[in-house]
């Protein structure tokens, strides 16, 4: 009998089956083990999804991938975070392409309030260096994550910048966890996990750093945060992917200026003139951008309540309840309305003066 550790495992392996096919079958099960075994689901409701998508099966040769993984993991103090979990990112909720499931190395706390990540170029300036550093410094007054992508430079610096400042730090990598890369930074990918900061991957432990593997890398560093950040690049590159699929998830994007006849800051003015990115030049100034650092908001007056909808009162009492919260948790914990509706009823909220909605979707009361 299939354990659901090893059924989760094997949904990677099977031909046609992507992310957002099994994130759609797991919502309605809530296993992987019924994905396998439950006849009926596939009869009735995988059809619909796709008619060409074929009953899975776990092969011989998935079962030794698997079992060969798991014993990999579990010498390695490596743990896997599926969508059915409890820790599974709320930031991922409506990023359809994000993974179902990744593998973690460190601390499994994938959902604190502020998440920042600061992403740039591997060829980093001093210019570029010093800039993180000073951001960095800065935010360190808020209690937030640091996320990048564990390469040279700049991802570098922003790693380290967050251990120096005691802030958690998450470094999503393009490779399995078992190929740490780049090798000079073996040291740093030990010392954030000893830190309370974390690894994380997408890919089976044995997969190299294959340059496809980085654009699909960037779309995890992009979903994970509420803001990105662009310290220095050049036209092209992965923080210029990274940036872009930032916006098409809806998050604030700021970019870093430079000299305009250093051509590794062309990226971040042309993420500017796009009206993609906004100017950063400092942590503070992101600190009021996103207002995260403000007094306690004031209590809402009961009698603003009397005249709510049950829908809305729900609505105020998580938002009250978190003090702030991002839309990705309201639209995760309220399911018995679809996102379209919340969105509508939020917009109602801020007309009535009941809550206003800050930079990054986030909603506080008034």
């Amino acid at each position: 009998m299939l354990n659901e550790t090893l059924c989760r495992l094997a949904l990677q392996y099977l031909p046609n089956y992507g992310n957002v096919i099994i994130k759609k079958i797991i919502e309605e099960t809530g296993s992987a083990h019924a994905v396998f075994h439950d006849v009926a689901l596939h009869k009735h409701f995988i059809k619909k999804i796709n008619r060409a998508l074929s009953r899975p099966v776990i092969t011989d040769e998935i079962r030794r991938k698997i079992e060969d993984e798991l014993a990999w993991m579990s010498a390695n103090h490596v743990n896997i975070c599926f969508v059915a979990d409890e820790n599974y990112p709320h930031r991922f909720q409506n990023c359809n392409d994000t993974p179902y499931m990744f593998y973690y190395k460190g601390n499994g706390h994938f959902n604190r309030q502020k998440s920042v990540a600061i992403v740039g170029t591997r060829n980093a300036s001093i210019y570029g260096k010093e800039v993180v550093k000073k951001i960095i410094s800065e935010l360190a007054a808020c209690n937030l994550s640091i996320v990048s992508g564990l390469a040279e430079g700049i991802d570098t610096m922003a790693h380290e910048g967050a251990l120096a400042y005691n802030l958690h730090t998450i470094a999503v990598l393009g490779s399995g966890l078992g190929r740490i890369y780049p090798d000079s930074n073996h040291k740093l990918a030990r010392d954030m996990v000893e830190q309370g900061g974390s690894l994380i991957s997408e890919f089976p432990y044995r997969t190299i750093p294959d340059r496809g593997n980085f654009p699909k890398r960037n779309r995890i560093i992009a979903a994970l945060a509420d803001v990105v950040i662009v310290a220095e690049s050049a036209l092209k590159g992965g923080s210029i992917i990274t940036a872009y699929i930032a916006h098409s998830y809806n998050r604030d994007i700021f970019a870093v200026p430079g000299s305009v006849f250093q051509g590794s800051s062309a990226g971040c003015h042309e993420l500017i003139r796009r009206n993609i990115a906004g100017i950063i030049t400092s942590g503070k100034e992101l600190m009021e951008m996103m207002r995260w650092c403000d007094e306690k908001p004031k209590t809402v007056q009961r009698a603003l309540f009397l005249d709510l909808t049950e829908e809305e009162k729900t609505l105020t009492t998580l938002i009250e309840y978190h003090g702030e919260c991002p839309i990705d948790i309201i639209n995760g914990t309220v399911s018995n309305l679809t996102p379209s509706k919340i969105a509508g009823i939020l917009l109602g909220l801020e007309l009535k003066g009941v809550l206003e909605c800050r930079p990054g979707k986030v909603y506080r009361m008034i």
